[in-house]
């Protein structure tokens, strides 16, 4: 029998890891018409935990022509996405479609993530990538001359002999009559090694990290988001905002102990996702008592096995009521398999370095909070190919390259790191100390025009502080403000022309400015409202709560000002870092010096 495709001896680059971040990268090169090969450890589609996506990632899939893929796929449509931190507060709503009609995300979490990493996957093979699965790079060499540099990787192949039509009905229909006696006749899969020399190595690795774990040795684990998450399926539940414009948005929620918080996803096979989040420290502490009984009436939820780890699931889910409520009495958890996973939350010193580079979760992943995790995949591995294809075409050194690789996933890193730090402030109601988290330099780069904001310019330039990464997360926290997009566009008319104030891709705006706005706008509306006010106390009482409502859409729109850079393709064009933008046209893809202004 012929035996399967083994990889070649040499490739120009080499994508280790099928991920979406590996998967996306060999699109990119391939597209630009590098030679790639990408080996996968598994054999797709597999397990994996995924999360709901963000507007951002449909640009990334644009520029390589695989947006209508996932259009067309079937996914559960993400108009925006509900979060309630506050139990005696209604939730706040964010409205991406607002933004746009096509300007939806998808909801792609654990059991349909297995279908997103196939497409992208075979969008790669599409687009000329040669890939081979069941290939688990075990070992990377690395030169004699410099021993930074590495330059070939040792390979396991598990590969199954191929059967011609003919002969597996035959061994198929010989099986079935004589069952086990035949398994000695069945094919087997047998494992073979190799090595492969590169000229470009990109570690996909997933959490593995090959290079960060095994070789360099530069992981960091952050103490601040120290969390657990535990996850299950559940079927016949409710949706968010059902028959109505927000259904397929996802629901977030702080648990009302203030230990972490609760997600709902539905999924467009049937079933929702529906998970937990909260620290290390207090799932350990839970694990040590008792198992307590199902607060849940439903016969799929009796846990028969007295796991303690499903009876922390479903006691602490009920402390997310509105989580609850969407499971309903009729929700059934599916075949009672609940999962859990830990030490998530981690970056890196260096993200690359002579003729390699690391993308996604190989490298860095913050927290499932805010679904961070696709953006930086995809930013991460758009930046390795950037980089890569600027070294070869002479747009600037490799060693500049791979640093701008580094300065470009730390600073988008650093800020969804801060965002999502701000929100677990807000959740446990208390200071997190973040000092030792969070990297200055990246800091620097990915607040630079909040920290005049926070500091006043008087502070510009001392170190930074543990009192101003509080400001900071105080700051960033009111993007998750209880708004909804009704009040948006209502507020949005009433200020007639300075309705700038409510774009979001406008620079930030100083506090002292937006109390100005404020000011005026009441004063507006009281003008045009004395002739319909019945007394002086319903005026205060109406100038009291617009003046609330106001405070909380400018300040909402002001903090995602922090991250707007992010869900723009186009400002890799347009930010520089050390001294370079991003060039994002097919086949010139690569780096472009910025000549500073004098």
């Amino acid at each position: 029998m012929p035996t399967a495709k083994r990889p070649p001896q040499h490739t120009q680059v080499l994508v280790v890891g099928g991920g979406p971040a590996g998967s996306y990268a060999a699109s990119v090169l391939a597209r630009e018409g590098l030679d790639v090969t990408l080996l996968e450890a598994d054999k797709f589609p597999r397990y994996h935990i995924g999360e709901s996506l963000i507007p951002s990632v449909r640009p990334y899939f644009r520029f390589i022509d695989a947006e209508s893929i996932l259009v067309n796929h079937g996914f559960i449509s993400k108009p925006g996405s509900a979060i309630k931190f506050n139990q005696f507060k209604r939730e706040g709503y964010t409205n991406f479609v607002a933004l746009g009609h096509d300007n939806n995300a998808w909801n792609v979490t654990s059991q349909i993530r297995s279908e997103f990493d196939l497409l992208l996957l075979n969008h790669a093979r599409k687009l000329g990538a040669s890939v081979f699965e069941r290939t688990r790079v075990t070992d990377i060499s690395f030169s004699p001359v410099d021993p930074n540099k590495p330059i070939s990787v040792t390979y396991a192949q598990t590969t199954s002999p191929v059967v011609s039509p003919s002969s597996s009905t035959l061994i198929a229909s010989t099986a079935s009559l004589f069952g086990r006696l035949m398994s000695p006749l069945m094919p087997k899969a047998t494992t073979m090694t190799g090595t492969m020399t590169f000229t470009y190595l990109i570690d996909a690795t997933g959490r593995a990290g090959l290079l960060s774990n095994k070789y360099l040795k530069n992981r960091h684990y952050n103490a601040s988001l120290k969390n657990v998450a535990v996850w299950a399926y559940w079927e016949d539940t409710d949706f968010y905002g059902k028959n109505s414009s927000r259904q397929g948005a996802p629901w977030f929620e702080a648990l009302t102990n203030e230990a972490g918080w609760a997600w709902f996803i539905p999924l467009h096979n049937g079933t929702t996702s529906v998970g937990i989040v909260v620290h290390q420290s207090f799932y350990n502490s839970k694990l040590e008592g008792p198992v307590e009984p199902s607060p849940f009436s439903h016969p799929s939820t009796s846990n028969p096995s007295n796991s303690k780890i499903v009876s922390f699931y479903l006691s602490n889910l009920v402390l997310a009521p509105g989580v609850t409520r969407l499971i309903t009495s009729k929700g059934k958890l599916v075949d009672g398999n609940v999962k859990t996973a830990s030490d998530f939350s981690y970056s890196a010193s260096s993200y690359a370095g002579n003729n390699y580079r690391i993308v996604g979760d190989a490298g860095a992943f913050i927290d499932p909070f805010f679904s961070s995790g696709i953006h930086l995949a995809l930013t991460s591995a758009l930046s390795a190919s950037a980089t890569i294809c600027a070294s070869i075409r002479g747009h600037c050194s490799e060693s500049t390259a791979a640093e701008w690789h580094t300065t470009r996933v730390s600073t988008s890193y650093t800020r969804f790191q801060v965002v999502v730090l701000s929100a677990y402030k807000q959740i446990r109601a208390q200071n997190l100390d973040i000092l030792s988290d969070i990297d200055e330099d990246n800091y620097d780069r990915a607040f630079a025009y909040l920290r005049p904001v926070i500091q006043g310019a008087s502070d510009m330039g001392k170190r930074l502080s543990e009192t101003e990464l509080q400001k900071s997360l105080e700051f960033c926290v009111k993007l998750f403000n209880p708004t909804t997009p009704e009040q948006h566009e209502r507020l949005s008319q009433s200020f007639g022309t300075c309705n700038a104030l409510f774009d979001v891709a406008a620079p930030i705006v100083k506090p002292a400015v937006l109390e100005d706005a404020i000011r005026i706008s009441i004063q507006s509306f009281a003008s045009c409202s004395e002739m319909d006010s019945d007394s002086d106390s319903d005026k205060s009482s109406s100038d009291t709560a617009r003046r609330a409502e106001t405070k909380l859409v400018l300040e909402k729109i002001n903090a995602r000002r922090i991250v707007h850079a992010e869900y723009d393709l186009n400002n890799m064009e347009v930010e520089p870092l050390d001294g370079y933008v991003m060039r994002l046209k097919r086949g010139l893809l690569g780096l472009r010096q910025v000549v500073p202004h004098i």
